[in-house]
């Protein structure tokens, strides 16, 4: 018996990265998902790439309403949702001296308030289904500063705490609330530290295995926190990171420095 026979997931952020892996793991254990996000010919094609056990569907998780039409949908083309995952994300540079407000602001509003968004009409579908699991994309930036991105850290580190009392709150009725943290993981997000050579080796100097994340890396802890493996697992934050957070944050400030105005 595959571990998602019969369930069914919607996925933010699903059309690529993490999102899709972590998609296309469900897919695999028997499971049904509904991709979300943004942009309509990325999560058409990725749905027609995981086959008839996935659709999709067009959302801002900026808009209450975006999702929780994306909820609605879900529950009406597939059925009773019991498993999320939370991955629509984005980032910007900056300090706090010199970021445009606009886009910290824009940060936590995906990053943060996205989430709270995503779960609040994700749990509402779980409470009336019985229960289920809900499993948020973080990041080590939650717990290790980066210079030069200060905007994403904060709200990495106020989805971990946003998580943990989701879990708190929610343990009651039957739902699981987990986070994990990746480092430097190869998407489409994160194409820029990825492929520049200079961050790309500080980020490997930080960690023991010392080799850049795949999304399926990431994918295959989401995919047991969702599953009923993990059912006495929830508030928890798990890095999955090559041991990254041993050690210390990446220094970006001389990649983003010709990109910023001065201090």
């Amino acid at each position: 018996m595959h571990r998602f026979d019969g369930k069914v997931a919607l996925v933010t952020g699903g059309g690529s990265g993490i999102g899709l892996a972590s998609a296309r793991a469900i897919v695999q254990g028997g499971g049904r998902v509904m991709l979300a996000g943004r942009r309509e010919e990325v999560l058409e094609k990725a749905a027609s790439s995981l086959g008839p056990a996935a659709r999709w569907v067009r959302c801002d998780v900026t808009r209450m309403d975006d999702v929780e039409n994306a909820v609605t949908t879900t529950e009406r083309e597939l059925g009773p949702l019991t498993l999320a995952v939370n991955s629509a994300g984005t980032a910007t540079i900056g300090s706090v001296l010199n970021a445009q407000p606009e886009e910290f602001f824009h940060t936590i509003d995906t990053n943060l308030l996205g989430v709270y968004r995503c779960m609040r009409y994700e749990a509402r579908a779980m409470k009336a289904n019985g229960g289920g699991s809900i499993v948020n994309i973080s990041s080590i930036a939650g717990v290790l500063t980066h210079r030069g991105m200060t905007a994403y850290c904060v709200s990495k580190a106020g989805l971990d705490m946003l998580t943990r009392c989701a879990a708190d709150d929610l343990g009651q009725y039957h739902i699981r609330v987990n986070a994990v943290l990746p480092s430097l993981v190869d998407t489409e997000l994160a194409a820029p530290l990825v492929h520049t050579s200079d961050a790309r080796q500080d980020y490997l100097e930080c960690m023991p295995l010392a080799r850049i994340g795949k999304p399926e890396d990431v994918a295959n802890l989401v995919a047991f926190l969702l599953s009923d493996e993990a059912s006495w697992i929830t508030g928890q934050c798990v890095a999955v990171d090559g041991g990254h957070t041993l050690r210390r944050g990446p220094y970006l400030v001389e990649l983003f420095r010709h990109l910023l105005p001065p201090e």
